[in-house]
């Protein structure tokens, strides 16, 4: 082992507002380090953190978090509530569901839940 995770890092123009969305999500409480620099330490779980920087969001996310839920209409109506917006349908398949959310910047997030009896 060459190391341990320590923190997810999200770039941002507004790291307060992100960190802000981001609790009202996972819970837990904000620590503003510097106008730069804003982490969240959620109950369970690893710190996100949000950093500025100056440039837009151009492309897809390479990396992304999954939120576990227990219910995905009811967690993306929530998420819906306070900023984030529904990216497609939910999908599911014999491993459970997801459904891609945007957060107010337009990061790529997924609600996932376990494996659910899926009808045809």
């Amino acid at each position: 082992m060459i190391g341990r995770l320590d923190e997810v890092v999200i770039d941002c123009h507004d790291p307060m507002k992100l960190a802000e969305f981001w609790q009202r999500v996972l819970g837990g409480y904000v620590v503003r380090q510097s106008h730069e620099w804003v982490a969240l330490e959620p109950p369970h779980g690893i710190t996100v953190s949000f950093q500025l920087v100056p440039e837009a969001k151009s492309v897809k996310n390479r990396v992304h978090l999954d939120v576990d839920v227990p219910d995905l209409a009811a967690a993306t109506e929530a998420a819906e509530a306070v900023g984030a917006q529904r990216q497609g349908e939910p999908v599911y398949d014999e491993l459970g569901g997801f459904q891609v959310m945007l957060d107010p910047e337009g990061n790529e997030f997924c609600f996932v839940n376990g494996p659910t009896a899926i009808t045809a």
